[in-house]
């Protein structure tokens, strides 16, 4: 067999376009990281720096694109919910999908967190970066075999239960370890979030959980499965929620089916109501009031003595995060300005995939007249673009750009397409910035990939 190579020369000046020489540490005070003026839809105001650390300098020092997260955000998002919760002392288990990169999960696992996963790899991780087995819940419709043994092997707390056939298959793998599976059954509760149609998924035509009408049937039978303990009720009804009625209207639903379940002789003593809490994408200043939303749910929470759960990501992690880019090009046009930049939708497919918005600002404060632009980058799609219609001081080749809220759904959902490698990923904590994951390389790009003898 032939695996494929990449030539060395070719490779350091590749690497050379990203990774200029070292830039000394900025040392200059902490400021504030974004405005907290409203700024509409169409206008947002420069972001110079993340933390205590210059856009400049972090561009410099790790080339673009790059994405970069403030450690100090990170710790202040998850401690909202924690204390907005604090009374009934639930498990918060940060939902891994949104942002899967080691530092961020161990930064979260040091501040109490459990972690919420839906692969084998996802395990793997939060297991590298220390957090306790059993705080760990394994969620989604499609676990095989492997992943639920090692789950098994590795002591999590719980897994949720999606269908009948999981639950048989997880029952089996428990009878094979000699162990007892601790287990929630996700109920799918017709509740409409009120959300964009594809992260939806507490409506009775969504894949996932147990339909509502069947749901105690169902309990009723897993229950006697030998190798697994269902002890709870998990429901997760979509993701940029953004007022506590939905949360209250499953809730409602939770506890009905809970009385059922105690009346005909089963125990409940865990209930899991998922994450899907929304942020404000548009003007950052706005995101779900948690300390409403426990307002609301503690005072029905508290009578059914269970353990409550909670799987938030996008709350913790989004806000924390900004994509940084550089302009190569502007293409002036009769109809529409095109800033193209070296971002593009393999980096931040949200845009693409949702139609989703993120304020985009300028590095630096320019003045002069503003003037409208779609930010675009260089693959072959016109889906690829990080913004429409934006509203910005003229811009130029090498000017830096920053995408807000790029801290979920963002790097990772990244991939190779157009054979790009992804970018470096830095933490910055205070006036210190840390890489956290390196830049690829164009050998990471084909690295597994082998060309048969017979075509040599």
């Amino acid at each position: 067999m032939w695996p494929i190579s990449i030539d060395a020369a070719r490779q350091r000046r590749y690497i050379a376009r990203f990774e200029p020489p070292d830039a000394r540490l900025n040392d200059e005070s902490v400021t504030t990281r974004k405005s907290t003026s409203s700024a509409g839809p169409a206008d947002c105001p420069p972001c110079e720096r993340v933390e205590g650390v210059k856009i400049a300098t972090l561009a410099r020092k790790y080339g673009t694109p790059l994405y970069v997260y403030s450690h100090t955000a990170l710790v202040e998002n998850f401690g909202r919910i924690a204390r907005a919760f604090a009374s009934i002392d639930p498990l918060i288990a940060y939902s891994v999908k949104c942002n899967s990169s080691a530092a961020v999960i161990r930064t979260l696992v040091e501040q109490g967190a459990g972690l919420d996963i839906v692969s084998i790899g996802e395990l793997e991780r939060g297991l590298a970066a220390g957090v306790d087995p059993a705080k760990i819940v394994f969620a989604g419709v499609g676990k095989s075999r492997r992943e639920i043994e090692a789950a098994l092997d590795a002591g999590i707390g719980l897994f949720n239960i999606e269908s009948e056939p999981e639950a048989e298959a997880i029952a089996a793998a428990g009878c094979r370890l000699r162990v007892s599976a601790p287990a929630a059954l996700r109920i799918n509760p017709d509740v409409d979030a009120s959300t964009h149609r594809y992260i939806s998924t507490g409506k009775k035509e969504n894949k996932f959980g147990i339909p509502f009408h069947v749901a105690r049937r169902v309990f009723r039978r897993v229950s006697k499965l030998r190798g697994i303990d269902l002890r709870g009720l998990h429901a997760h009804i979509g993701s940029q929620i953004m007022k506590p009625e939905a949360y209250v209207k499953s809730l409602g639903r939770l506890t009905e089916l809970i009385e059922f379940l105690r009346r005909d002789g089963h125990t409940i003593d865990t209930l899991n109501l998922g994450g899907g809490f929304g942020i404000d994408y548009e003007n950052g200043i706005n995101p779900m009031d948690m300390d409403a939303l426990g307002r609301e749910l503690i005072p029905l929470i508290e009578p059914l003595g269970v353990r409550l759960i909670l799987e938030p990501g996008r709350p913790i992690a989004g806000p924390a995060g900004f994509f940084i880019t550089r302009v190569e090009y502007i293409k002036l046009g009769d109809v529409k300005n095109f800033a193209i930049v070296d971002g593009a939708m393999n980096d931040l497919l949200r845009p693409a995939l949702y139609s989703a918005f993120h304020r985009i600002a300028l590095s630096e404060p320019r003045g002069g007249r503003r003037k409208q632009y779609d930010i675009v980058g260089p693959i072959c799609e016109s889906a690829d673009f990080l913004g429409k219609e934006r509203r910005l001081p003229a811009l130029k080749s090498g000017d830096l750009l920053i995408v807000h809220d790029a801290g979920a759904y963002a790097m990772a959902m990244a991939s190779n397409y157009n054979s790009r490698p992804r970018p470096a990923e830095v933490m910055v904590k205070g006036r210190r910035h840390y890489e956290i994951r390196r830049r690829e390389t164009l050998s990471d790009v084909v690295r597994g990939e082998i060309i048969p003898d017979f075509m040599r």
